[in-house]
């Protein structure tokens, strides 16, 4: 069957179009964020904007906002997702298209040794020769697999022997190749399998960055809490000190008007001492609270911020009623939003992929190449008449040409060739291809224990989670008690020791069952707190809170 000449030609483009189009993919400036790009790290953000009076005021909700936009650990975790988007763009590299340019010039003296060179018949004569070739190649591979060269070059050759019918001559050629892969890397899924995993790998690591945020953000609400603790504890101690100070003020007059003997006063002026010192304490580990979250939220960055005293908003105390969570349904929550789970899934479905890919490495290479060539000639056309006596030859100029002609010839496709080869490659043994399937059926067997065992891990975080809170709760109820209870007592004592019915011992001994039982309270509300947010963790869903959540957190 005869083809046409624009035949061949428009069924390779149009068997490679569709794939062409197929190829969208992530670029360099689409991925390179801002904060990579630049060589410096930005001033912590948006804390100066909390600032009061000289002070730092902060909700908790500014505590977990300012932990996502300034704590460095957090940062050092988002590299990792940076780092695998551009691994995903490594895996383009097989498809990107490539231009090939070549330019070779080439001069050629000889002396003459025959009359068949056209030079004349003087053995003294010179063959001259200048050649000038130019080339363009064109290669890509798309996802099917298909790989495809075309080339445009031109060939210009002028010489003085008068046996060229041009002279000079322009030849131009177009080559037009494909081959394509049929079992082994053979059609899209061989070739994308690349690209895929290290998408999907992307996504997991976002989801991993994104469970180690979470992370974070506790850590951030037990410090809060921890700093709203501390300055509770710092008061009752206060408080108590002042309390027993006014006892022993007490003491002190009624020893000087000679009411109480003077080894009586040693017992209330020994508690003031020792009230001091745990005021003392209570005030360092304070500071060492608010150092831990100054660090948490960045203002540890900035001189000016980390002078300026912190001013928390919250109360310990829990504002209406206390949250009931049941366990069976908080572990539905937690397997369905840990995004935990969504890696492990991930994982699982590159092992798949891995595993496939490995299949498709272990098949005969078979591949089929296809060209179609189209060839042009132009320039100077000479009509040639030889001399029967002499045998010189002289050449007559008939009409000009060049490159134009040339191309002129080459695209109306008359002078075609074209061609197909079949190709097999069958190794004898493929141990590379074993191994790689073997480590990828490893890979999932471990992946499979790892979702196992994450699952595991979310279902004591949970449990441990809602004991927390239930262990919370009951404490809190308990310690309200206590502290009514300590509070009618001291009155009590009070009144006695006001009337001297009983010495200043037990006075003391209830003023210290008040403190601590104040003391206990006030960790039973935070210990509430810090549960609710241990909860929210374990079910997925501590940004709700805030109104925040963990979609995707880099761009």
């Amino acid at each position: 069957m005869k083809l046409s000449r624009l035949g061949i030609p428009l069924l390779f483009l149009l068997m490679v179009a569709p794939t062409a189009a197929a190829q969208a993919q992530e670029t360099y400036r689409g991925l390179l964020t801002e904060q990579v790009r630049s060589g410096k790290l930005p001033p912590p953000q948006d804390l100066r904007d909390h600032v009061d009076d000289g002070k730092l005021r902060l909700s908790l909700r500014d505590v977990v906002l300012l932990t996502l936009e300034n704590n460095s650990n957090v940062r050092i975790q988002e590299t990792q997702v940076e780092a695998d988007k551009f691994a995903l763009l490594r895996t383009y590299q097989p498809f990107d298209p490539a231009l090939q340019s070549i330019f070779n010039l080439s001069r050629f003296s000889s002396p003459g040794f025959s009359q068949l060179q056209g030079v004349g018949v003087s053995g003294a004569a010179t063959l001259d020769s200048l050649t000038q070739v130019g080339q363009v190649n064109y290669t890509q591979t798309f996802y099917t697999g298909t790989n495809i060269v075309v080339g445009l070059g031109t060939t210009r050759n002028s010489t003085n022997s008068s046996f060229y019918y041009f002279n000079p001559y322009y030849n131009t050629t177009l080559n037009l190749q494909f081959t394509q892969p049929l079992l082994r890397n053979a059609w899209r899924f061989a070739n994308e399998a690349p690209v895929i995993i290290a998408r999907r790998t992307l996504h997991q690591s976002r989801a991993t960055f994104g469970a180690r945020v979470s992370d974070a953000i506790l850590q951030a609400v037990g410090q809060y809490w921890t700093v709203v603790q501390a300055r509770g504890n710092l008061n009752v101690a206060r408080k108590s000190l002042e309390a027993a100070d006014a006892s022993y003020q007490r003491d002190k007059r009624a020893l000087e008007l000679g009411a109480l003997p003077p080894l009586n006063i040693y017992r209330s002026e020994s508690e003031v001492a020792s009230r001091r010192v745990q005021m003392i304490q209570a005030e360092y580990a304070l500071k060492q609270a608010e150092e831990a979250l100054r660090l948490t939220i960045g203002a540890d960055q900035d001189p000016y911020l980390h002078a300026l005293d912190l001013v928390l908003t919250e109360k310990a105390e829990p504002e209406g009623e206390l949250r009931n969570v049941d366990a069976g349904t908080a572990l539905q929550d937690a397997l369905n939003r840990r995004l935990e789970v969504e890696a492990t899934r991930d994982a699982l479905a590159n092992d798949g992929t891995s595993i496939r890919l490995a299949h498709n490495h272990l098949k005969p290479d078979l591949s089929l190449t296809g060209f179609y060539q189209s060839s042009g000639l132009g320039g100077n056309l000479y009509n040639l008449n030889i001399n029967q006596t002499t045998g010189q030859t002289t050449s007559q100029l008939i009409s000009r040409g060049g490159l134009g002609s040339s191309f002129n010839q080459l695209f109306a496709f008359g002078y075609p060739g074209y061609g197909g080869t079949l190709t097999l490659n069958l190794p004898v043994r493929n141990r590379a291809a074993q191994a790689d399937l073997g480590t990828a059926l490893v890979s999932r067997h471990r992946d499979l224990y790892s979702a196992q065992q994450v699952r595991e891990q979310i279902t004591r975080e949970v449990t441990d989670a809602v004991h927390q809170l239930e262990e919370a709760k009951i404490t809190l109820a308990a310690g309200q008690t206590s502290l009514d209870l300590a509070q009618k007592d001291l009155a009590a004592e009070q009144r006695k020791y006001e009337l001297g019915s009983e010495p200043i011992n037990f006075l003391l001994a209830a003023q210290t069952n008040l403190a601590q039982a104040e003391l206990n309270l006030l960790q039973g509300q935070v210990s509430y707190q810090v549960a609710r947010a241990a909860v929210d963790h374990a079910t997925g869903s501590l940004l709700e809170p805030y109104g925040l959540q963990i979609a995707e957190l880099t761009k």
